[in-house]
């Protein structure tokens, strides 16, 4: 029991990138609010998932390269991100907006950056030898919750904050990636 409950607890801390993700594209969105909570769900569920497990086999033969320049990638993916995000904002291109035609590309972008964390705890299950299987689906699923909650809970930001929330969420994105910059290197 105390097991499904750390694994619980982890899947919440490592799902908090995801729901302030989700939040920004929430506000963005308040007409497609139930597409994008599904598709930020599905698609943030499964690389959580997918990069727990993929750390796992890489194991800890891989770890000291891996953890050697992990954040590095995080932090730029969420600055290019929010940096387009924030000139945008200025610009106040209403059709243009990055989270507004949310694509593929940037959609991988934003998997992968807020996921990294995920690879690392896939790591230390390989170090621990704890089967990632379990722990993976569960980390997966609180990440798909928190995603479509960040979502719904989104629509209602966008009502409060207008047009500004392009800018908020260039800022949110960059100091989660400036965040995990400044956890990994000190």
């Amino acid at each position: 029991m105390e097991s499904v409950v750390t694994t619980v607890l982890l899947g919440v801390g490592l799902a908090m990138d995801c729901f302030a993700v989700s939040l920004a594209v929430g506000a963005f969105n308040p007409h497609k609010r139930g597409w994008y909570a599904l598709v930020l769900g599905l698609f943030f569920g499964f690389f959580q998932f997918f990069m727990c497990a993929l750390g796992w086999v890489l194991g800890a033969g891989f770890s000291a390269v891996i953890a050697a320049y992990d954040h590095w990638v995080a932090f730029f993916l969420l600055l290019v991100v929010g940096g387009k995000m924030i000139r945008e904002g200025l610009e106040g291109d209403e059709d243009e907006s990055l989270l507004g035609n949310l694509g593929l590309v940037t959609l991988t972008m934003l998997a992968v950056a807020t996921s990294i964390d995920a690879l690392a705890v896939g790591i230390s299950f390989a170090v621990l030898d704890v089967l990632p299987l379990e722990p993976a689906l569960t980390i997966g699923a609180v990440s798909l919750v928190f995603s479509v909650a960040g979502v719904l809970s989104g629509t209602k930001l966008e009502a409060i904050l207008g047009r500004k929330t392009d800018i908020l969420g260039g800022i949110i994105l960059i100091a989660i990636g400036i965040r995990v910059l400044v956890e990994h290197s000190f």
